[in-house]
């Protein structure tokens, strides 16, 4: 846990230096409209992802160390060469597990928030789930487990092999030659993203291509026909905490509304998308149908309010930085307690984003619970032993945290309720 924090602590400020640099690039070289809300949306995203795997939040049906130990028909001698093997293996399993992830219901509900943004960019890449409590997939891993792969050799590529599915996440990088043949590229992988019919569910490998190719789900970007981003059921809205659970809530909903019982039960488990014949006309959805001429999500924001949001992202990140650097000195339970409290901010401050008058009641509970904290453990979780009163200055900021919102939200009352009303 320490160490992994200590790697996202040296991780984060690159991708998000680089995520600032792919937009400035874009205003500059294309005039691209720079989107801030979509970004802060997808950023935050990934602070709720690294927060919920720093704290291990999840479980795995069968483990992996379990299937080492007990059907290992043979140990690969520690070289460069188990590396590799653990890479192939896991890309093979990151295959399987994307692909079922796009075909079956309740598993989309933990891939959606990666495609719920209606841009393609490299912040896009950092909207990872929080809503994967159960891995259903380490089964995939079974071809390194039966090579006897060590799982301290799994956990030291696995970083490594998400993080090199960052950088393809662009608009700005063209065909990149006989290496489309080979690795998946930005081509390739703005298909992925893409909702038009002739690319919805293709292209699901991570690293390399050749897995598509294998078993036929592969498709080039055709040139005639232009990339449409998103996912057909929009979740309009900003705040990734909802995204997160935007598809089960659907589902929920309509096992309760259908009156067959075997429609309850089998839901959960038929194609993504499928509903029961019962539901689908008493409670239509709003789904996109013509992917050329839809509204995408864009509520009207003032400078004032972006700049705002700008700010408490930026303190949650300084938060989430201390954090992951004091993991060990936190120490349990008080860990979960911050990132409960980071959860709390972020959905806090991206309701303030989808302009929703009651905002201000969620970010006044964030900064009344972090008051309490610092009033309960003398100061913010051991800030003052590095500057006397700094840890003072974060109880500071939640005051003025509140006073900012209270004025956003009553100086833009026509705003934020206009957008109740077109809602």
């Amino acid at each position: 846990m320490e160490r992994y924090g200590q790697i996202l602590n040296f991780a984060m400020p690159i991708f998000l230096l680089l995520v600032l640099l792919e937009k400035t690039y874009g205003w500059l070289k294309y005039k691209d409209t720079f989107k801030p809300m979509d970004m802060l949306s997808s950023l935050s995203s990934g602070y709720t992802n690294i927060i919920k795997d720093v704290l291990g939040i999840s479980i795995s049906i069968i483990t992996y160390d379990w299937m080492v130990n007990h059907w290992a028909i043979y140990h690969l001698e520690s070289t460069w060469a188990i590396y590799v093997t653990a890479f192939i293996a896991l890309d093979f399993t990151g295959y399987w597990g994307h692909r079922l992830s796009h075909q079956i219901n309740f598993l989309w509900n933990q891939h959606l928030i990666h495609h719920s943004s209606e841009e393609f960019n490299l912040a896009c890449a950092l909207r990872q789930s929080i809503s994967t409590f159960i891995n259903f997939f380490t089964i995939f891993l079974l071809p390194a487990a039966l090579l006897g792969v060590p799982s301290i050799v799994i956990a030291t590529v696995a970083p490594i092999h998400l993080f090199a599915q960052f950088w393809y996440h662009t608009t700005y990088i063209n065909r990149m030659g006989w290496l489309e043949h080979i690795l998946v590229t930005p081509s390739h992988h703005r298909v992925h993203h893409s909702i038009n019919p002739e690319y919805i569910d293709k292209n699901h490998s991570q690293i390399f291509i050749i897995w598509d190719k294998m078993f036929g789900t592969f498709q080039e970007e055709l040139p005639s026909v232009p990339c449409v981003y998103g996912i057909t059921v929009p979740v309009r809205t900003w705040n990734p905490i909802k995204i997160n659970f935007h598809h089960i809530w659907i589902l929920i909903q309509d096992a309760w509304h259908t009156k067959s019982w075997v429609d309850k039960a089998r839901i959960w488990f038929m194609p993504t998308g499928w509903r029961p014949e019962d539901v689908k006309d008493k409670f239509p959805l709003a789904k996109i149908e013509d992917v050329y001429h839809f509204q995408k999500y864009t509520p009207e924001t003032s400078s004032k309010l972006a700049t705002w949001s700008f700010i408490q992202f930026f303190f949650t990140f300084a938060l989430i930085v201390y954090f992951f650097g004091h993991l060990a000195q936190i120490g349990s339970p008080l860990i979960f307690v911050y990132g409960g409290f980071i959860f709390l901010s972020v959905y806090a401050y991206t309701e303030m984003m989808d302009l929703n008058p009651h905002s201000f009641w969620y970010e006044l509970f964030k900064n009344i619970i972090g008051l309490g904290l610092i009033a309960y453990l003398g100061d913010w979780f051991g800030m003052n032993q590095y500057w006397v009163g700094v840890g003072y200055f974060v109880g500071i900021y939640f005051v003025l945290s509140t006073i900012i919102t209270a004025y956003l939200v009553y100086s833009e009352k026509k705003v934020f309720q206009q957008k109740i009303y077109t809602n």
